[in-house]
């Protein structure tokens, strides 16, 4: 009987591994089929390449500016920008949450403001963050954070809500108060919402940096975004966009990698 369930289970995982690796020659197989359609209509005229690069004009391209020594720097500031804007959203989102679930008159006081904060669109704030604290690198940070922290807040004080209050008698009645049922019970229970919180979050992060970058940065991908459209260099646009893609995967890779250590 153990024989039979060992090979079952065999199976089973083969099969699963089998799935993944079939899953994943599948997304192979379609972004080199996209990358030769895209390559072959701009070789045959089917599309302007002049508008719509090719993969080999970009590649010529991203060889370029990597050998005027300026791509990578480029990429390197919206990296920083973006990962600190995340650090600083999580830490404090997490900090001001805590405090509202310390206070209820705070909370009571205060969903309203951040209801409202949530709702404005943060591509209006940028320009005025800009005005008020200047064009430097602090501004765009502050624009990628006010991108994600006010919904961080608001999402992250909704499972701080729905936390079992059983569990948050049993503390009170063995003795322990709001600090105790704070790091026994509401933190614990709530490592599933905050990787998920990272997980949106590190995307919305990204966005808010370009938005800056777009309107005051003269460095970045999204200055190389901006400045490659207003003087028709589109094979910078398209490649900037492309990389961003990449770290956008590449962000978001590691804070898979960070969920399967935290919740297994």
């Amino acid at each position: 009987m153990n024989d039979s369930i060992s090979a079952a289970q065999i199976a089973y995982l083969k099969s699963c591994q089998s799935h993944k690796i079939k899953i994943q020659l599948y997304r192979i197989g379609i972004l080199l089929f996209f990358l030769s359609v895209w390559e072959v209509s701009a070789r045959m005229g089917w599309i302007d390449d002049f508008i719509f690069s090719s993969p080999s004009k970009l590649l010529s391209c991203f060889f370029y500016m990597t050998k005027e020594n300026h791509l990578f720097y480029h990429i390197g500031i919206t990296l920083l920008e973006t990962i600190a804007s995340f650090f600083l959203v999580m830490a404090c989102a997490l900090l001001l949450t805590i405090l509202l679930w310390y206070s209820k008159t705070a909370t009571e006081t205060l969903d309203p403001y951040l209801v409202v904060l949530n709702s404005l669109p943060k591509s209006a704030l940028a320009p005025l963050l800009i005005v008020w604290l200047g064009a430097n690198y602090r501004t765009i940070i502050l624009t990628g954070i006010s991108v994600a922290i006010f919904g961080t807040i608001l999402n992250l004080y909704i499972g701080f809500q729905e936390v079992d209050e059983e569990k948050i008698r049993l503390i009170q009645t063995l003795g322990g108060g709001k600090t105790h049922a704070l790091f026994k019970v509401i933190l614990p229970a709530n490592r599933a919402v905050l990787i998920g919180l990272m997980k949106s979050n590190i995307g919305l992060c990204l966005v808010g940096v370009i938005i800056g970058e777009f309107i005051a940065s003269k460095c970045g991908l999204g200055y190389l975004i901006i400045y490659g459209s207003q003087v028709f260099k589109l094979d910078w646009v398209i490649l900037s966009i492309l990389i961003l893609c990449i770290i956008a995967t590449g962000l978001y890779g590691c804070i898979r990698l960070l969920e399967k250590f935290c919740l297994q």
